[in-house]
């Protein structure tokens, strides 16, 4: 079975830090470009951030740029997003989906099932 698999969600304060990752099962994610994104409540689901299949390629959006970094390794199978500095609009369900290119082109063939984050004091 193919799936996407995301941890590292939960609770935190305005400033704290998280790191979301985001592992493969059923093949192997070093063909695809890996994108995160994210769905806050009563708002349509946003790209926050993707890296290429080697890594040498990554986009961010503006609203997350200098704060989130995303990496991957590749033999873990696994891509990670670091979010520091996080703010109230962060809060939202985070998933991670492989696109069907090697490259961030947006055309999304599996996507993850999601985990919250929560920035509240």
């Amino acid at each position: 079975q193919l799936q996407l698999v995301e941890s590292g969600g939960g609770l935190v304060q305005p400033g704290g830090s998280l790191r979301l990752s985001c592992v493969a099962s059923g093949f192997t994610l070093d063909v695809y470009a890996i994108g995160w994104f994210r769905q806050a409540p009563g708002k349509e689901r946003e790209g926050v951030s993707c890296i290429s299949s080697s890594g040498d390629s990554t986009t961010y959006a503006t609203s997350v740029k200098g704060r989130f970094t995303i990496s991957r390794d590749n033999d873990k199978n696994t891509v990670y997003l670091l979010m520091n500095r996080l703010k109230a609009e962060d809060t939202a369900v985070y998933y991670c989906a492989a696109d069907q290119r090697s490259y961030c082109s947006g055309s999304v063939v599996y996507w993850g099932q999601g985990t919250q984050v929560t920035v509240s004091s």
